[in-house]
């Protein structure tokens, strides 16, 4: 079904090795906390698509910016990237913090600090990638899953995606 590859030391047997350096480079964005890094590897056209929203590159930048404000201490694990049989990758990630900031969006009312600690279990996202940009980000929606589980855990009733 699918082929892992260690694409930090294999680029060069992938089709197009553009592809997967576009989401290494989203990767590394996301542990860095750095949003102007993690927009770079966006196509204009990207889509973050869960079961209840689907989030355009703004959304989704302003959605992580909020998400490190309130979790400073917001933490990713991953296990390598694969190439699946479609030509799409999955990865599968492992992340948590501790709520101690302010957790704001946009027509979203603001929570409070809670310091309660969050662990999203181990689930795989799925991402489209073309002309070298991620173009589609589609976490499987497991229960607890994110980004859904993050609100569920700090004890949001009714999380806004």
């Amino acid at each position: 079904m699918f082929r892992v590859l260690n694409v930090h030391q294999n680029l060069l047997s992938v089709t197009n090795q553009d592809e997967p350096a576009a989401l290494i480079r989203y990767m590394d964005g996301l542990k860095a906390h750095d949003a102007e890094q993690i927009a770079s590897t966006f196509a204009d056209e990207i889509r973050f698509v869960t079961p209840v929203k689907s989030m355009r590159s703004e959304e989704i930048v302003a959605f992580l910016a909020a998400l490190y404000r309130g979790f400073p201490d917001w933490t990713y694990e991953n296990e390598p990237p694969r190439l699946l049989d479609d030509g799409s990758w999955a990865v599968r990630w492992k992340q948590g913090g501790t709520h101690t900031g302010r957790l704001e969006f946009a027509g979203f009312p603001g929570v409070d600090p809670t310091g309660r600690k969050v662990e999203i279990p181990e689930h795989d996202f799925f991402y489209r990638i073309e002309r070298g940009k991620l173009l589609e980000i589609r976490p499987d929606p497991i229960p607890g899953g994110a980004p859904r589980g993050i609100f569920e855990q700090i004890g949001v009733e009714l999380p806004p995606v």
